[in-house]
C-alpha cells in the first residue's frame, strides 16, 4: 500500500539522498559536467521559513520505504504579489512504481495541499526527453511556458 503525506524535508534528507541521486541519474543533464550537490541548506530555510512543501510516496508494505516525492516553494509571485504560487522544484517517482497511478494521485494529494494552504496557483514542469505532460494535461494543467537551455560553460 502506498502513502502520500507532507513530510519534514530536514528530517527526510538521509532518507532522500538515494532516491534522489537515482533521480539525477536518470533525467539530470550535462552529467558530466554538473555533478549533483544538491544545497540542502536552502532547502532547510525554506522551510523553516514555510516556503517549503515537501510530499513523499512511501510504500507501507516495504517498511515505509521513500519511492516519490514532490518538492516545491510556495511565495507570493514576484510579480504578482497577492498571487500565492507554489513553484515545482522536482518531482519522482521511482521507476518500479510507475506502472500504477501514483504519480496521479500525487499530484492531486498535492493539489489539495495546496488548497489547505491557500495557495492560489501551481506552476508544474516535464523535461522534453521524460514527458510527463500526459500526467499534467489530464489532470487539468495548461501548457504556458517553454524553456531552453543550452550549455555555455567550458
Amino acid at each position: 500500500m502506498l502513502n502520500l503525506s507532507v513530510s519534514n524535508f530536514v528530517d527526510t534528507i538521509t532518507e532522500l539522498r538515494p532516491i534522489i541521486q537515482e533521480h539525477y541519474k536518470e533525467l539530470a543533464l550535462n552529467q558530466a559536467k554538473v555533478p549533483l550537490r544538491p544545497r540542502w541548506d536552502s532547502y532547510a530555510k525554506a522551510q523553516a521559513e514555510e516556503g517549503l512543501l515537501f510530499i513523499t510516496a512511501r510504500d507501507t508494505e516495504k517498511d515505509n520505504k521513500l519511492v516519490g516525492y514532490f518538492i516545491g516553494f510556495i511565495s507570493p509571485g514576484l510579480h504578482y504579489e497577492t498571487c500565492l504560487t507554489c513553484q515545482m522544484d522536482i518531482f519522482f517517482v521511482h521507476p518500479s512504481y510507475r506502472n500504477g497511478m501514483l504519480g496521479l494521485k500525487m499530484f492531486k494529494f498535492l493539489e489539495k495541499q495546496l488548497k489547505l494552504l491557500g495557495v492560489d496557483r501551481v506552476y508544474v514542469g516535464s523535461k522534453t526527453h521524460a514527458d510527463a505532460s500526459p500526467l499534467f494535461e489530464r489532470l487539468g494543467y495548461g501548457k504556458v511556458e517553454t524553456y531552453y537551455s543550452k550549455w555555455v560553460g567550458d
